[in-house]
């Protein structure tokens, strides 16, 4: 049930174009001018830590991403785009799917990840429960795969909202917050995001090994993050009574 309820959720959006971005459907974080850095930086990143394949989990409608697949796959990296919107990584494969660049349709949190260099997952896990993340984490773990390159959000004071199952309009991540507590990640990349009036300016790529993410730690967070919620409202209401006086 949940399984079929995220792909409906995400289907939805990719099918109405409900994040709103009239060149990308999978919204305005996807389109040319948000992703200028990344666009710069994710190949450089695979020449130097020898990425020879790489999965991107979700690559949705492949937007911006086939403005540098080039440069990837001319690195000697095979390039593999997974998606649950089953349409879309159809579209992908009539449209760019080669010999190095492959498209699978995929849950993330149902279902196994193949084996690769470098899992590259980005504005994903703003739209998960901390439950979700946790399962995805454990799939990408399982697979073997040595690099993990993840969206977070790095000022110090963001506060890691809970949600339950999905959430369409996603919320900041900082994964070095509760409930993840990631180590300091190889590197980090602002993406200089002028999204929300210069809200999100914190915005960034992290490379962490997946062999350094303590899953026993995330997944025991995971299990009392709602409790946390609660405690967090009651203090905060708590709070502002005590300040109105």
């Amino acid at each position: 049930m949940e399984e079929n309820k995220g792909k409906l959720i995400f289907e939805k959006a990719a099918e109405n174009n409900l994040w709103g971005d009239p060149d990308s459907r999978s919204g305005t974080g996807s389109n040319l001018f948000q992703t200028r850095i990344v666009r710069e930086e994710l190949p450089r990143i695979i020449e130097k830590y020898g990425v020879k394949t790489m999965l991107d989990a979700p690559c949705g409608d492949f937007f911006w991403m086939k403005e540098i697949v080039g440069k990837i796959t001319d690195a000697g990296c095979i390039y593999h785009g997974a998606d649950i919107v089953e349409n879309l990584i159809k579209e992908n494969a009539v449209k760019y799917g080669n010999e190095k660049i492959k498209f699978l349709h995929l849950n993330l949190i149902e279902q196994q990840i193949p084996k690769v260099d470098l899992v590259f997952t980005r504005d994903c896990f703003i739209h998960l429960s901390f439950e979700n993340i946790c399962r995805i984490l454990k799939n990408y773990k399982e697979s073997g795969s040595k690099y993990m390159l993840v969206s977070t959000y790095s000022n110090a004071n963001r506060v890691n909202n809970y949600v339950k199952d999905f959430y369409l309009r996603g919320r900041v991540l900082n994964m070095r917050k509760y409930p993840f507590y990631f180590p300091e990640p190889f590197i980090i990349i602002n993406e200089g995001c002028t999204e929300g009036e210069g809200a999100y300016a914190d915005k960034s790529l992290a490379l962490w090994k997946l062999e350094d993410i303590d899953l026993s730690r995330i997944y025991f967070n995971s299990r009392f993050s709602f409790l946390v919620h609660i405690f967090r409202r009651i203090r905060n209401k708590i709070y502002n009574v005590i300040s109105a006086k």
